[in-house]
């Protein structure tokens, strides 16, 4: 607990890593507020149901437990793994921000209906903060561990984790039928793409993972 406190200290005190801590958290508030009025936008566009091959051949399951609790279970061991290492909150942030926009961009373009309407035990109070249900491309349940996998990539135990929780993340909509095969495949090409960018863009932020 001790080396917990003393490393947000030694991190936030410094004015250049509380200026870019702040700026993280503030581009993400920005991304959520985006992602909000996106998901919107979606659930008013939404048209029809189309077919797909992969999941014409897939039985539905019930999904919304891990779709649900999983992605919950995922954000507070990650909210954790920030709090023990302060130094890697401003490029998460910024990373996680610039994904939420990107996703938004391409959620607006493409207006299908989900695959299996009213999915047993899909709402929760709150859950429209973040996802309408017809929020469908690209899958954030793939993509974003995906991504997160690639910035932990030399840190071992990380990278199998948000690689298991993509695995699962992408099992889960799948079988769910919450999203169409090609929100989940895309997802790995988009996520790559946008941890590129975010490199290229937040270097001096990444260089604090040294």
């Amino acid at each position: 607990m001790k080396n917990i406190v003393h490393k947000h200290k030694t991190f936030w005190f410094q004015k250049e890593s509380l200026i870019q801590g702040l700026v993280g958290l503030l581009l993400l508030f920005v991304s959520l507020f985006v992602n909000y009025y996106a998901n919107i936008y979606a659930s008013i566009s939404a048209s029809n149901v189309a077919t797909d091959i992969i999941l014409d051949n897939l039985p539905v399951v019930d999904m919304s437990f891990i779709f649900i609790y999983g992605a919950l279970a995922f954000l507070v061991v990650l909210a954790s793994l920030l709090i023990y290492e302060p130094k890697h909150i401003p490029f998460v942030l910024k990373s996680i921000s610039l994904f939420l926009v990107v996703r938004s961009f391409f959620m607006i373009l493409t207006h299908l209906a989900p695959p299996v309407a009213g999915t047993p035990g899909y709402g929760i109070d709150g859950l429209s903060i973040v996802s309408s249900g017809d929020d469908l491309f690209f899958s954030a349940h793939t993509g974003l561990p995906f991504m997160l996998s690639l910035v932990y990539w030399n840190r071992g135990f990380w990278r199998w984790f948000f690689l298991a929780s993509t695995f699962v993340g992408a099992i889960s909509v799948l079988l769910g039928h919450l999203h169409y095969s090609i929100d989940v495949f895309a997802a790995f090409f988009i996520a790559f793409g946008i941890y590129r960018i975010s490199l290229y863009i937040f270097k001096k932020d990444y260089e604090l993972f040294a």
